[in-house]
């Protein structure tokens, strides 16, 4: 009975002390990135819109952008008691005489470019719809879009991980 009592011993030690074949290497830091923090990027700008610029102005972001990069524009639409109230462009302004105003924007690698659309005459425009308009672009990495409400640029800024602008 001793020895069947040390043969099962010694067979239990032998079991858990081997070891399996090693298994696939797992990934170095962030889903296979290597440490690389996804971070998105973001700007403010003010533009002046005019016959002299067309009516658009184009901007580069000053940063590297990746080919599957989002980037979002805001427009400051008002200030509710001193809170600043976003709109996510494009925004339409529709007009008594049955005309209309949009605010747009189209982006590259490169750059950002802001434009007026619609039906109206820009040049005959009051100045508050053309001078001094604010907008807060965010350049969002794809992997970071998904299920976040763009339309609140709040949300938008905060799953980001945007900790603060950079104001031109």
């Amino acid at each position: 009975m001793k020895r069947i009592l040390s043969l099962f011993t010694v067979l239990a030690l032998l079991l858990t002390a081997c070891e399996g074949p090693m298994g696939p290497p797992g990934f170095d830091g962030l889903d296979g990135l290597d440490g690389e923090i996804i971070a998105s990027s973001a700007f403010e700008i003010e533009i002046d819109f005019n016959d002299t610029n067309n009516f658009e102005y184009i901007e580069a972001y000053g940063f590297e952008v990746l080919p599957t990069d989002v980037t979002l524009v805001y427009i400051l639409w008002d200030t509710d008691n001193g809170q600043d109230i976003w709109r996510l462009m494009p925004q339409t302004v529709y007009f008594d005489d049955g005309s209309n105003l949009v605010y747009n924007f189209d982006f590259t690698q490169d750059d950002v470019r802001f434009f007026l659309d619609g039906t109206s005459d820009f040049t005959s425009l009051d100045d508050v719809w053309t001078l001094d308009q604010v907008f807060r672009v965010v350049v969002v990495p794809a992997d970071n879009i998904d299920g976040i409400d763009v339309t609140d640029i709040n949300a938008v800024l905060s799953s980001s991980n945007i900790q603060s602008l950079d104001f031109r």
